[in-house]
């Protein structure tokens, strides 16, 4: 069985810049299939619209837009497609070391270091904060790279202060490990996005980094803090969530393609997950999203 790796993507700071920002409109930012990673810190604000995420072992459904800080090296795809609805997407990547390597370390900064270290594990905010700080990221448009540098440490200074926000991440969870544990984990978080719709063998993901399927189920489960069935079954509800919101399909048809070859197992995991039948996520969902 052949090992698929995240790409390694490399970014380049925008001119005269000593990080990257750039803004997308609507979908042009497609990148929800591609699973990569990068050693910049990003930080992403999408404008309106719904879509998924999958950062390291998280996957979840966001509504009304989002606003993430993904750490270094913390593989994940990208958050807009062209079923999002978003308004637009702006996205800034800095290196932890941009400013210097001692530059976050001085007394007044050391709540922003602070920060980038709770982002190893991914961060999503919401409320005021969010639509807040998405304001002042899309202001950052039209500035000067001067003004742009004052207002991303400014943006950073206020996310580390604010209540609002949950990590993605178990605890515990980190990406920064030996480099066979990273292709290893990398390789079966590929695997699973590319088949979560087909069924899934412990034994052929095992096989897939060379392990024996006891070893494997206690290597996924000491690296990401859940079974590595808990994580297939999250997935492939996470994207039932997905369908709900964004397909005129039918319930049995979103469950046989998000995975689920028993209805009825699929109903009692839905509810299980979300507190309530598929059937009333889709209602609730489309007073939110309208």
């Amino acid at each position: 069985m052949k090992t698929i790796a995240p790409s390694l993507e490399i970014i380049s700071p925008s001119y005269g810049s000593s990080f990257y920002y750039s803004k997308y409109l609507e979908n042009t930012n497609i990148k929800s299939h591609v699973w990569h990673y990068h050693p910049e810190i990003e930080l992403v604000f999408i404008n309106g619209g719904s879509g998924k995420r999958q950062i390291g072992s998280h996957v979840s459904y966001y509504t009304d837009g989002d606003l993430i800080l993904i750490g270094s090296n913390l593989p994940h795809c990208g958050f807009t497609n062209d079923q999002t609805g978003n308004t637009n997407e702006t996205v800034i990547q800095m290196k932890p070391n941009f400013l210097g390597d001692d530059f976050f370390e001085i007394p007044e900064l050391k709540n922003i270091h602070n920060l980038f270290g709770q982002a190893k594990a991914g961060i999503a905010f919401f409320g005021e904060t969010k639509s807040n700080i998405g304001s002042k990221i899309e202001e950052m448009e039209n500035q000067s790279p001067m003004e742009r540098l004052f207002s991303l440490l400014t943006i950073l200074s206020e996310l580390e202060r604010s209540d609002e926000y949950k990590i993605l991440n178990a605890d515990g969870f980190s990406m920064e490990m030996q480099t066979q544990d990273n292709d290893r984990i990398n390789s079966v978080f590929n695997y699973v996005k590319d088949h979560f719709q087909e069924p899934i063998a412990l034994d052929d993901v095992s096989a897939l980094v060379s392990m024996t399927t006891p070893s494997f189920c206690r290597y996924f489960k000491k690296i990401t803090n859940k079974t590595f069935t808990t994580f297939v079954n999250e997935y492939r509800l996470v994207h039932a969530s997905k369908l709900l919101a964004e397909k005129p399909m039918s319930i049995s048809e979103i469950s046989f393609e998000s995975g689920f070859n028993n209805f009825s197992h699929f109903n009692k995991s839905f509810k299980a997950y979300t507190g309530k039948s598929a059937s009333q996520y889709r209602q609730e969902l489309k007073t939110i999203i309208k």
